[in-house]
């Protein structure tokens, strides 16, 4: 499988008046095309600042970031922007969706950024929707939809454009236990389906459905591991 994220001695450092604040120091991983990924860590363990890097919201103090092959690390905003919005599907705790506009425009406007027709634009959008279950929604705003439905316009919208890798920063933390289970069901779908997912959680059994658990701490990698429980599956069936 070839790369999609390679980080190389990954450093962050915050000043806060006269203290330094060591957020990530010498992290370097790998994460291939098709690979389900949790992101661990207590508060204070770098896994925001991480995310923030993975997700080119940030920059290093030093090291480098290649997301498909391009060195993200050194690209100024404009850039980023760019990278963000066609290799990056976001989904996030609070969804973020635009309360006077439909599901489906809410699932189309990445599409509007990357100067894509009206026409490929509502073709691609009703795709997305149908894919994540919510076809008879589509001309509902998200005061018509419950917590799990906005859930599912926002992970329509992070996949639209046919990203990268899916980025997911508590995604069930505003979600009840049996709404949380049914999204984590979605995630897996999706990642049947081939998409990379990496998702960002401080829940132990959130980060139980991913393929693979990095866990952090004090800004390092404390542990990479393969998720055994879901490699004993996998080998019995």
């Amino acid at each position: 499988m070839s790369e999609v994220i390679r980080t190389e001695h990954l450093a962050k450092v915050y000043r806060m008046g006269t203290e330094e604040v060591h957020a990530l120091r010498d992290v370097s991983i790998t994460i291939r095309k098709g690979e389900y990924v949790a992101l661990m860590g207590p508060s204070g363990s770098g896994k925001s600042t991480l995310m923030n890097m993975l997700g080119c919201l940030g920059t290093p103090a030093s090291g480098h970031y290649y997301l498909s092959g391009q060195d993200v690390s050194r690209m100024n905003d404009n850039q980023l922007a760019e990278v963000r919005n066609k290799q990056i599907g976001f989904v996030f705790q609070t969804f973020n969706l635009l309360p006077r506009s439909t599901a489906l425009d809410n699932v189309c406007l990445p599409l509007i950024y990357a100067g894509k027709p009206k026409g490929e634009r509502l073709v691609r959008g009703r795709q997305v929707m149908e894919q994540v279950g919510l076809a008879d929604r589509m001309d509902h705003r998200p005061n018509e939809l419950s917590g799990g439905q906005r859930q599912r316009v926002a992970v329509a919208r992070a996949l639209v454009n046919h990203p990268a890798m899916l980025l997911a920063d508590e995604p069930t933390g505003n979600l009840d236990s049996r709404t949380s289970v049914e999204i984590m069901g979605l995630f897996e779908e999706i990642h049947r389906n081939g998409n990379t997912i990496i998702v960002v959680t401080h829940e132990e059994e959130i980060a139980q459905h991913a393929h693979r658990i990095i866990r952090l701490k004090d800004g390092l990698v404390e542990s990479d591991v393969p998720n055994s429980s879901i490699t004993t599956v996998l080998q019995r069936a």
